[in-house]
C-alpha cells in the first residue's frame, strides 16, 4: 500500500531478461574491458541511492538542526555501491560520481555542502585502509517538481583483472560466515543500529508517530493511504541506550549503512583467499533471501544467525510484521555473508573481529532440487 516491495517483482520481470554480462552468477554485472580493450581485464559499473532514508534524515534535520545526519545519507548511497562491488572482489581504484536531485525550497545549500564534503571525508577514511576511490564530480539538480525532498545517489566504475573477479560458485558443504551490521566497528565513530539502506519505508512509517505526517507532509507520498502513514508510537528524539551507547530512536534508524570494505580488503590480502571463497552476498534488497538469485539446486540453511539487535525488535514490535517477512525485508543484524570452508571461515572471523565487527558461522549449504533458503531460530523455521 506504501508503493514499495522487498522483492521488486515488476522490476525483475524486466531485468532478468537482459544480458547478465561475462559472469552471470557474479554479484555485480561484469562487462568486457570496453575502456582498455584488454581481454585479461573487465569493467564494472554500478549505481544506487540512499532511497527513502533521505526523507527520514530530512525530518530529523528539521527537528534538531543536526546537519550530521546528512553524512549518513552520503555513506548509505556510497556503500550500497562499493560494497556490492566488493562482493565481486573489486576493492580499489573505483571512480565515484554523484547524482543529487533536490527540492531547493526545502533543501538549502548547507545540506548540499555537507553531502559533498562528507563524500570526500568518507573516501579519505577508506584510503587509510588501502582502498582508493577517485571522486569524479557529479550532478546536483533542482527538481522540486519531481523530488519531494532529496534523492542522493552515486554511480561507480572500476576496471580490474578478470582473474581477481569473485564469481559466486556456492557449493554443498560450504559454511556461511555472517558479519554483523550492528555495534561499533573500529572505523566507525558511533554505535550502529544495523539498519542499512533497505526497508526504510516500512521502518519509517511503522516506527514513528502520526504527528510527523501533519508536520512534514513533504516526507511521504501523498497518494499513500493515511492508514499506513506514520502509524508507530515513537518520536524522533526519544532517547534510548544500547550497550552503553546513548542515542535517539531517530538516529538509531538513521544509522549509516556499514561498509565492510576495510574488512574485505584485509581478507583478500590473505594468501589463498581467492581459492577459498566460493561466494559473497551483500544482504541488501531481499535481505536473507538475496542469495537465492545466485544458487542453483542448493539449500541455504541459516540456523545460527548473529544476535538480532534492538533496532529490529523495535521495528517488529511497532509494525506487527511476521518473523518470516522480517528476514525478507531487513538484514536482522547479519548483512554480509561469505561462503567458504570451515578452515578459512576461522580466518575470516578473526579478521572481522579485529575490526570490532562480530562474525560467526551462521549456517551451511546442502544439495537440493531447486533453490531454497531456510532460517531456523528460537521462534521457528521459516522457508523461502
Amino acid at each position: 500500500m506504501r508503493g514499495v516491495s522487498a522483492t521488486k517483482d515488476e522490476v525483475h520481470r524486466v531485468v532478468d531478461k537482459l544480458d547478465k554480462g561475462l559472469y552471470p552468477n557474479a554479484f555485480c554485472k561484469i562487462l568486457p574491458d570496453v575502456v582498455g580493450q584488454d581481454p585479461s581485464f573487465c569493467n564494472i559499473m554500478h549505481a544506487d541511492t540512499a532511497g527513502t532514508k533521505g526523507s527520514l534524515a530530512y525530518m530529523y534535520w528539521k527537528e534538531t538542526g543536526d546537519l550530521s545526519v546528512w553524512k549518513g545519507i552520503v555513506q548509505d548511497a556510497i556503500v550500497m555501491n562499493i560494497d556490492d562491488m566488493a562482493c565481486v572482489g573489486c576493492l580499489n581504484d573505483i571512480v565515484l560520481s554523484s547524482t543529487i536531485g533536490r527540492n531547493k525550497n526545502l533543501i538549502p545549500g548547507e545540506v548540499i555542502a555537507t553531502i559533498i564534503n562528507f563524500a570526500i571525508e568518507f573516501c579519505e577514511m577508506l584510503e587509510r585502509y588501502g582502498v582508493k576511490i577517485h571522486l569524479a564530480g557529479g550532478e546536483t539538480a533542482d527538481v522540486g517538481d519531481v523530488v519531494r525532498t532529496i534523492d542522493v545517489g552515486y554511480t561507480t566504475f572500476a576496471r580490474m583483472e578478470k582473474e581477481r573477479v569473485v564469481v559466486n560458485n556456492i557449493k554443498a558443504g560450504n559454511v556461511i560466515v555472517g558479519l554483523a551490521s550492528y555495534g561499533k566497528a573500529s572505523y566507525e565513530d558511533e554505535y550502529n543500529g544495523g539498519m542499512g539502506s533497505n526497508g526504510l519505508t516500512s521502518a519509517r512509517h511503522d516506527v514513528f508517530s502520526k504527528k510527523y505526517a501533519e508536520k512534514y507532509p513533504d516526507s511521504f507520498d501523498s497518494n499513500v493511504p493515511d492508514e499506513v502513514v506514520y502509524i508507530g508510537t515513537k518520536s524522533l528524539q526519544e532517547e534510548i541506550e544500547i550497550d552503553g551507547f546513548k542515542t535517539t530512536v531517530g538516529k538509531l534508524v538513521l544509522s549509516p549503512t556499514r561498509t565492510y570494505v576495510p574488512i574485505l580488503k584485509k581478507i583478500f590480502d590473505e594468501e589463498g583467499a581467492m581459492e577459498n571463497i566460493q561466494g559473497i552476498i551483500h544482504c541488501s534488497g531481499g535481505a536473507h533471501t538475496k542469495v537465492k538469485k545466485f544458487i542453483k539446486n542448493k539449500h541455504i540453511i541459516k540456523d545460527n544467525l548473529l544476535e538480532v539487535p534492538p533496532l529490529f525488535h523495535m521495528i517488529q514490535k511497532e509494525s506487527g510484521t511476521s518473523e518470516k517477512e522480517m528476514y525478507q525485508v531487513f538484514n536482522m543484524g547479519t548483512r554480509l555473508e561469505m561462503y567458504t570452508n570451515e578452515l578459512f571461515a576461522k580466518r575470516i572471523i578473526e579478521i572481522s573481529k579485529s575490526f570490532n565487527v562480530d562474525a560467526q558461522i551462521i549456517g551451511r549449504v546442502e544439495e537440493f532440487t531447486g533453490e531454497k533458503v531456510t532460517i531456523i531460530n528460537e521462534n521457528g523455521r521459516f522457508e523461502y
